[in-house]
């Protein structure tokens, strides 16, 4: 309902719009999208049709990259025992993460759960029951603030978030970046995170390579 009511607006905007716009901005439309427009006494209309499909994209792209970020409920939470002081001792120890990560006889039921209530029918390997902070950069194991439900399909999967963590994990751990800074980077929109730290030059230098099954964990 919400979606729709927000479609609905932006097309309502989008034709309000139309109105102010001058005949040479219409045309260049036009030729970006690639939609012809006919001179045949109805090309206003035609060119308010093209805007509306011009919004309905956009608004199809945002929504798209809104569903690979975690819900409102999910902000991250951290282990208040991992700070910047001790990092050389905790999540820059070699081993840390598996020795603090909840065993399976826990997160698997409680991903099965998740699934039930969120994707009833899909299958359990479409996601991964994510960290948004990783147990790697003092991500809390087992609060819910920072768990959920990731797709390990499609575009800004799970797979593209366990390089970013890599990436962040590094960086911290190299001190070329404070903790809290790498926390809040992942936790806040760990997509625009992504494009500003998991570039290629970052995932050359750190030798970064994805795991063929997709089960990196987070």
């Amino acid at each position: 309902m919400r979606l729709r009511a927000i479609t609905n607006g932006a097309l309502a905007l989008a034709a309000l719009s139309f109105c102010h716009r001058t005949g040479d901005e219409r045309k260049s439309d036009a030729i970006a999208l690639g939609i012809p427009c006919r001179d045949n006494g109805k090309a206003p209309l035609c060119e308010a049709v093209r805007d509306l499909r011009k919004i309905r994209h956009d608004l199809a792209q945002s929504v798209s990259v809104i569903r690979r970020l975690p819900p409102p409920t999910v902000m991250g939470a951290s282990d208040p025992s991992v700070h910047q002081d001790n990092i050389g001792t905790t999540i820059c120890r070699p081993g840390y993460s598996r020795s603090v990560r909840p065993a399976y006889s826990i997160t698997g039921p409680l991903k099965r759960r998740m699934m039930n209530a969120q994707h009833p029918g899909e299958p359990m390997a479409n996601y991964e029951l994510d960290h948004l902070i990783p147990i790697s950069l003092g991500g809390a194991p087992l609060d819910p603030r920072d768990l959920w439900l990731q797709p390990r399909l499609g575009q800004a999967n799970a797979d593209d978030k366990n390089a970013l963590a890599f990436v962040l994990w590094r960086l911290v751990c190299e001190h070329e970046m404070p903790l809290a800074a790498a926390q809040q980077a992942i936790s806040r929109n760990w997509i625009e995170a992504y494009h500003t730290y998991a570039t290629p030059a970052n995932l050359a230098r750190y030798h970064f390579r994805r795991r063929e099954d997709g089960r990196k964990g987070s």
